[in-house]
């Protein structure tokens, strides 16, 4: 029944979300002088929630969202040099190697020999263009779909175009928000691939008694779930 299988990347295929903490952490510790850490995560927050329909996702919007909070809780005093460090920071996250996920290649490799195989990410083009290249992943999908945000629609189209439509396809990420649940929407089935770092923008009610919802510890544990489910 099932011929397709999506995956999500950032946190799914590879690590990213842990670049995001540790770049906060810094940033917090750039202007000390003028919040404390947690205040400052708050109003970061909430300048990307703002910003997410100026900049859409990805680590651009991010350094402009630091960039905003920083004039913000300096009261347009933040020095030029500050400025620089957090645009160095963002650069740094750009450039970072990327490093794939426990169980991420042999999955792939046995599960693209027997359907048909397609990522399906949100972010800025370029870097995530950037990581599916440099993850040496690349050959293992049939294609590869960067998308401004992930909704159920999506997920229609992306299942028509590389298989027989959303019921028999799956999608597989470690985001119940973007990942999960409007798979299922589209008429799918959304597999949970939990991760111990999400953003808080990313979660949502797991749909627990829906029959097309399940959740795997790792994506390990995809094969044997793909035999279940036929």
């Amino acid at each position: 029944m099932i011929t397709t299988i999506a995956f999500d990347a950032d946190d799914t295929l590879w690590h990213n979300e842990r670049f995001y903490r540790l770049t906060e952490q810094g940033f917090t510790e750039l202007l000390a002088d003028y919040a404390d850490p947690d205040h400052l995560s708050e109003r970061l927050l909430e300048a990307e929630r703002r910003n997410l329909k100026r900049y859409g996702y990805g680590i651009k919007g991010f350094v402009l969202s630091m960039i905003e909070t920083a004039v913000e809780v300096t009261e347009d005093r933040v020095p030029a040099t500050t400025i620089r460090q957090i645009l160095d920071a963002g650069r740094d996250m750009l450039e970072h190697p990327v490093e794939l996920l426990p169980h991420v290649r042999e999955t792939v490799e046995a599960v693209s020999g027997r359907y048909r195989t397609v990522i399906v990410t949100k972010g800025d083009l370029m870097d995530q263009e950037r990581k599916v290249a440099a993850s040496g992943l690349a050959d293992l999908f049939h294609g590869v779909e960067i998308v401004s945000e992930k909704t159920p629609e999506t997920y229609r189209t992306v299942f028509a175009q590389y298989g027989e439509g959303p019921e028999r396809g799956v999608m597989v990420g470690n985001s119940m928000r973007s990942d999960v649940v409007p798979a299922i929407e589209a008429g799918s089935w959304g597999v949970h691939v939990p991760h111990d770092l999400a953003w808080a923008l990313e979660h949502a009610e797991a749909p627990d008694q829906h029959p097309r919802f399940r959740e795997i510890p790792h994506l390990g544990g995809l094969p044997g779930l793909l035999d279940e489910l036929g």
